[in-house]
């Protein structure tokens, strides 16, 4: 089994100013992973300059002997208007080129974030003819770039494992799966090892992530779930999201591809990163998924 750490886990850093972007290689290196995924190009205020911004990252994982195994991005693939659905796609495209650039094998995007007032805006299941013709244009794009993309189980609207199930039916083409997040059905207060045997035979990526929930909120931590719970990220394998189940799913269902740590909680970032590593590398010997 191949692991990773998402960028994104090193956001903490990142933000105080103490890490970049392209520090993340190296420190990913340094404590202990082969690979690592990037989410967004920070520092780009258009698309060459953020291929560029990738192209030097690609430049500093070559040489420390990193791979960048997937680039993760937001997206909103419903929208009002034909010319901002198509401006919408054209913007995904080129951020295939940038994943192109990063030299990543998998692109996992967002579908959408929010339901409207009126028109197929009102519910997920009338947004998602539109939504999935966007993610088939996008995918079909990737593929003669040799990357394949996803779409995660996150935003609130598109989170559930039935829904990301029915998009996963609905674009229904061979370049295109899921990023199974084992953390994030709890947003949607579904129990995740069910959430995550209904939706493992698509998962073409794997976030391991690990949250405590509460009734109320947790700590100065506001976020909460659609059923109006508590969630705070924590460690991986030192919350409520019962994961060594779920990698036992995943297990069962044959799944091949990276499991990446994504760590957003109150500890300090690296030391939560460093000991959720050691925790999951733990569970995958206790099920013998070497």
């Amino acid at each position: 089994m191949q692991l990773s750490v998402s960028s994104y886990s090193f956001m903490q850093y990142i933000r105080a100013g103490k890490m970049t972007q392209l520090d993340c290689v190296a420190k990913a290196k340094e404590l202990g992973f082969a690979a690592i995924e990037f989410t967004d190009i920070d520092g780009a205020p258009d698309l060459a300059t953020q291929i560029e911004n990738a192209k030097r990252i690609k430049a500093e994982a070559d040489r420390l002997g990193m791979t960048i195994n997937a680039y993760t991005i937001g997206a909103n693939l419903y929208q009002e208007t034909d010319d901002a659905q198509e401006a919408e796609v054209r913007r995904l495209c080129g951020q295939v080129d940038v994943a192109e650039a990063l030299g990543a094998s998998v692109m996992r995007h967002d579908v959408c974030y929010s339901l409207g007032k009126k028109g197929n805006a009102r519910s997920f299941d009338l947004m998602l003819p539109r939504i999935a013709e966007a993610a088939r244009q996008v995918t079909a794009y990737a593929e003669s770039k040799g990357i394949r993309t996803c779409s995660e189980n996150h935003g609130y609207i598109a989170q559930d494992s039935d829904r990301v199930e029915r998009l996963f039916n609905a674009v229904a083409h061979d370049n295109y799966g899921l990023l199974v997040d084992v953390g994030n059905f709890i947003c949607a207060d579904e129990d995740p090892v069910l959430a995550v045997s209904r939706v493992a035979p698509y998962a073409i990526h794997v976030h391991a992530k690990d949250m405590l929930i509460r009734e109320e909120p947790i700590g100065p931590v506001r976020a909460m779930t659609r059923g109006g719970n508590f969630f705070c990220g924590c460690v991986v394998g030192e919350g409520d999201v019962p994961v060594r189940r779920c990698l036992r799913v995943l297990q069962r269902a044959g799944y091949e591809g990276y499991i990446s740590i994504e760590f957003e909680g109150r500890e300090d970032c690296i030391t939560a990163i460093s000991r959720g590593r050691e925790n999951l590398l733990g569970m995958l010997d206790e099920l013998g998924w070497k």
